[in-house]
């Protein structure tokens, strides 16, 4: 029987891999959740049980374990003994927790991303020396590799210097640490690019930047000013092949130390002038009113945010303090290689899908969920 912990259950990736962890009748899963107390806890269990599907008869959610712990504590919340306890019966780890906020502190994006990992290793060597570690599989990103223009490969970081914020900067230390301090522990490190909803429905737990930038390119929340996108290239992949990915990886227990590169790679990235016409013709099609396109500089349009904020009012303010991490990604020649991944991955069944097999479902999906999240 495997024991497997997961961390990052409430989010956009972990959420989509309990469900694929639950297929093995024989596993136990316990979710690492933050809570203020118990009956936090309950509430955050109801929720998300309610979001899998799975009731209270349901044979699943007696395998469910949720344990109250905070990553950002040392051990991980839970004392010294119930650290113990936990490492002792651990067979199998996969690390999904993250704060994908663009905008923290480097102190507060190191406290989310460095010291979690240093703590899940710790745990892995606890479990290690007990003889119950099987696998060890632990969530990055594609964008550890900062600024660097050209295709990036698929193996650990140099040294990167220069980064679009923070979180990515934390990202990549956490990694080096990982390298650093992970010898003979039988991990894989998975990069994923931007995660997306789901290839059938779009479904997803959260809407994060590629919803952003998707609101930008269809000119309404700026009035249709908008700059040039070039040939920039957008890599995208949808949650379910990735959660997929993972936990084929931590049940398939390779002992070799790899890194998996979970992207839709230069081929199939989409242009953004691509993406911005889907985006636009899904807008109209869902009854949204569309400005037409006004081209400008990015640099001036960087400088009337502000403006076209206060035009907007309080709504468009809020949603335009989203637009300049985003801004910062337009313009750059940076694709990211996965030949091995993706063959490695191929060969289990799990091929990379075309965006063109998701993409107007997630629109759909966040489109209906938007006009939801709209009614009084």
């Amino acid at each position: 029987m495997r024991r497997i912990l997961l961390t990052g259950a409430t989010g956009t990736i972990g959420s989509a891999v309990v469900p694929r962890l639950l297929e093995n009748p024989g596993d136990r899963v316990t979710l690492l959740v933050r809570a203020r107390d118990d009956a936090q806890l309950q509430s955050r269990r109801a929720s998300m049980l309610a979001y899998w599907g799975i009731g209270e008869a349901d044979p699943r959610s007696r395998r469910l374990e949720f344990l109250r712990g905070d990553i950002e504590q040392p051990h991980f919340g839970l004392g010294e003994a119930g650290f113990d306890t936990l490492a002792h019966s651990t067979t199998h780890a996969i690390h999904a927790a993250a704060s994908v906020k663009l905008n923290m502190s480097l102190e507060q994006a190191r406290s989310t991303a460095v010291q979690p990992t240093r703590t899940l290793l710790d745990l892995a060597r606890r479990a290690a020396a007990a003889g119950t570690l099987r696998k060890l599989d632990l969530v990055s990103t594609v964008g550890v590799w900062g600024r660097t223009p050209g295709v990036m490969p698929e193996r650990p970081l140099p040294e990167v210097r220069d980064f679009h914020n923070t979180y990515e900067e934390a990202k990549a230390e956490a990694e080096r640490v990982l390298w650093q301090e992970a010898a003979g522990l039988p991990i894989t490190v998975h990069r994923p690019s931007m995660v997306v909803g789901e290839t059938g429905s779009g479904r997803v737990i959260h809407f994060q930047v590629f919803y952003h930038l998707c609101e930008f390119l269809s000119g309404a929340r700026t009035f249709g000013i908008m700059p040039g996108l070039g040939v920039t290239r957008l890599d995208t992949v949808p949650v379910d092949w990735v959660a997929a990915a993972i936990c084929w990886s931590s049940l398939s227990e390779q002992q070799e130390q790899r890194i998996l590169h979970l992207c839709s790679g230069p081929a199939l990235a989409i242009a953004l002038p691509r993406l911005q016409a889907a985006v636009r013709q899904a807008w109209v099609r869902a009854g949204r009113p569309l400005p037409r396109l006004k081209p400008v500089n990015r640099r001036l349009l960087e400088r009337l945010i502000p403006a076209v904020g206060w035009l907007g009012g309080p709504g468009a303010q809020r949603a335009l303090r989203a637009l300049p991490p985003v801004l910062a990604y337009l313009g750059e020649d940076q694709g990211f290689a996965n030949d091995q991944s993706a063959a490695a991955l191929a060969r289990t069944g799990l091929p990379v899908p075309a965006i063109d097999s998701y993409l107007d479902a997630v629109l759909g999906y966040y489109l209906g969920e938007s006009a939801l999240a709209r009614q009084p």
